[in-house]
């Protein structure tokens, strides 16, 4: 083929840019083309990455430099499913590789899962983080709040929570945020996980993080402190697991300090009910469970009921059904070998590709993206001999059927002008940024340098 392989990459979070890269990086003649609902860049680092975490924002760096390369481009605000779908994309592209990741909670099948007062943590992240197609507000009004889940978004949640709003000012988020923040009742933030200490998800960085602010005290029971054969096994395995232990360990046997709000780490408890009256939550019933030898748990028959008025669900993200391509509804991803799509009879769907937690589900830190970008990168390169070659590949062809479309896309020149744009808004005030969370404010700004 004389001219580049043109690919169309669907998402321009961390995923996507990773694909990106590798496609630039395996010195194949390529031109990309990536596309992505949002008018800004980065996905989960803008969207999902809590905002007192800058040392994980500057991920963004590092996918800056990609974005900058020749024979890359970025439309912004294209809505994949609604805006343009799969048949379009293969007119302009010999390949399509989806890389949307996960917006979604995951259900969590316990009684009272719908009362008011009952979140999904991704709900709030998208809240706190000013995503443009959430409430402005949000509801915090409980004075006590229970937090189920083992992981970094765990973590994330319970100390947006408890944190003081004025701790978090000096972070991007934007006004409503820090006013919402600013009037809310919290004093205790309960976290439960299922099993023990040393199977939880956090990362000990995150761990740790939770004893760094002035306002709030992490309070660990040492009856929680247990372990059996299977939680020594993995202590041994893994330096990050010892580290997390041991940080729990010495919180645990600590005298309780007297900063005004509480976080409270809890293991060995199980939700098993979100308790309500009049339509809202009024407590979260927990039963206790057990170690079984081999680092697993068991319930014991013993409940607790805790008052707290609020609970947030924290139990994984699942990604969302695309139009036009094959679904697992459990496992929230697109089926796939090695990155090429398969459909219900596990044939090839010519062209398409996946990368990222649409592919391999909602684990894994962001780093682990770039080996699944990798494969998926190997898997299409090896294929471009047999691809279907696009009906329509200039790339000026894209942009007519988007103009036609009337669809009011963005560019990487306008990621630039809102950059300098939410920058300018936070220099006054001493801030690196204040994000910009209406979706109308985000246009005006990317069309205006």
């Amino acid at each position: 083929m004389s001219r580049p392989l043109r690919i169309a990459v669907v998402g321009a979070g961390p995923a996507g840019i990773y694909t990106v890269d590798a496609l630039i990086k395996s010195g194949a003649h390529v031109s990309v083309d990536i596309f992505e609902r949002m008018p800004a860049p980065f996905g989960l680092i803008r969207y999902g990455v809590a905002p007192d975490h800058p040392r994980i924002k500057g991920i963004v760096d590092a996918l800056h430099r990609v974005l900058e390369k020749p024979g890359v481009r970025l439309f912004g605000n294209v809505d994949y499913g609604g805006d343009l779908k799969l048949d379009e994309l293969r007119q302009f592209y010999d390949a399509v590789v989806f890389a949307t990741g996960a917006v979604a909670d995951r259900p969590l099948g316990v009684p009272g899962v719908g009362l008011a007062g009952s979140f999904g943590a991704a709900d709030f992240v998208s809240w706190y983080d000013g995503h443009p197609d959430v409430p402005r507000t949000w509801p915090l009004t409980a004075r006590s709040v229970a937090v189920l889940g083992a992981g970094n978004v765990a973590l994330d949640v319970a100390r947006v929570l408890a944190k003081s709003a004025e701790e978090m000012l000096v972070t991007e988020i934007p006004d409503n945020v820090h006013a919402g923040l600013a009037a809310s009742a919290v004093t205790d933030v309960h976290v439960f996980g299922r099993r023990g200490p040393a199977q939880a998800k956090f990362t000990p960085l995150e761990l740790r993080e939770l004893d760094h602010s002035p306002t709030v005290e992490v309070v660990v029971d040492p009856e929680d402190i247990e372990f059996d054969e299977g939680s020594m096994a993995a202590i041994r395995a893994s330096k990050q697991v010892d580290m997390v232990v041991k940080t729990l360990q010495e919180w645990a046997i600590r005298d309780v300090g007297t900063r005004p709000r509480r976080l409270h780490l809890h293991f060995f408890h199980a939700p098993a009910a979100i308790l309500g009256a009049d339509g809202k939550v009024t407590g979260l019933r927990t039963e206790r469970t057990e170690l079984t030898g081999d680092g697993t748990v068991r319930g014991t028959g013993v409940f607790h009921d805790w008052d707290v008025q609020a609970v947030y669900r924290a139990v994984g993200y699942l990604s969302s059904h695309l139009a036009d391509l094959p679904f697992d509804h459990v496992s929230g991803t697109v089926p796939h070998n090695q990155g090429r799509v398969l459909d219900l009879d596990d044939d090839l769907v010519p062209g398409a590709y996946v990368s990222g937690w649409i592919k391999r589900g909602p684990i894994g830190l962001i780093g682990h993206t770039k080996g699944c970008s990798s494969e998926t990168v190997a898997s299409l390169l090896a294929d471009a001999p047999t691809l279907r070659p696009a009906q329509h590949p200039d790339p000026r062809a894209v942009v007519a059927f988007l103009n036609e479309r009337g669809i009011e896309f963005t560019t990487w020149q306008g990621w630039k002008n809102l950059d300098a744009y939410e920058r300018a808004l936070g220099a006054p005030h001493g801030r690196e940024r204040i994000k910009v969370v209406d979706r109308s404010e985000m246009l005006r700004a990317s069309h205006q340098a």
